[in-house]
C-alpha cells in the first residue's frame, strides 16, 4: 500500500481508536519537511510518525501494485503506557486487515538500536515504513 493510502486508512483507524484525542497527517500539523505522516495524540501527548514506502520487488509506481488479501498478521495488544511503536502495531494489527501479512516493531527487536517504529508487510510484496520522529 502506497504511503498516502496507508495515511488514510490510518487516520480513519486511529480517530476511532480509545485514547486518541486527535490524529491528523502531518501536513496538516504543519509539518512540511515529511511528504507523508501523522501527528497522534494519544493519552494526553502528541507522537508524529513518517510514514515512507517499498514497493515490491520488480513493480512501478505506475500503475499501483494490486491490493492482495490473505490471513491477517498477527499481533499483540499493548497498552498505550507501552512503547509508542508496540501500541500502534496493536492497534494496525486490531484492525485485522487482510492485506497486512506481518508487523515488526523495532523496540522490541533483539539488540534493537532504540528506535521506534513499524515494518508493515504486505501481503501484495509492498512495505511501509513507520518511522517515529
Amino acid at each position: 500500500m502506497h504511503p498516502a493510502a496507508f495515511q488514510d486508512y490510518a487516520v480513519d483507524l486511529l480517530k476511532n481508536t480509545p485514547d486518541v484525542q486527535r490524529v491528523q497527517s502531518l501536513n496538516e500539523a504543519g509539518d512540511t519537511k515529511h511528504p507523508y505522516g501523522l501527528a497522534v495524540t494519544v493519552a494526553g501527548r502528541e507522537v508524529r510518525w513518517q510514514l515512507i514506502g517499498q514497493l515490491a520487488e520488480g513493480a512501478k509506481h505506475e500503475p499501483p501494485t494490486a491490493a492482495v488479501q490473505g490471513s491477517p498478521a498477527p499481533f499483540e495488544a499493548a497498552p498505550v503506557t507501552a512503547a509508542p511503536d508496540a501500541w500502534l502495531a496493536g492497534v494496525i494489527g486490531a484492525a485485522e486487515s487482510p492485506e497486512i501479512a506481518t508487523l515488526d516493531v523495532w523496540s522490541t527487536r533483539e539488540g534493537g538500536d532504540g528506535q521506534h517504529g513499524v515494518t508493515i508487510t504486505w501481503h501484495n510484496g509492498e512495505k511501509t515504513f513507520v518511522r517515529k520522529l
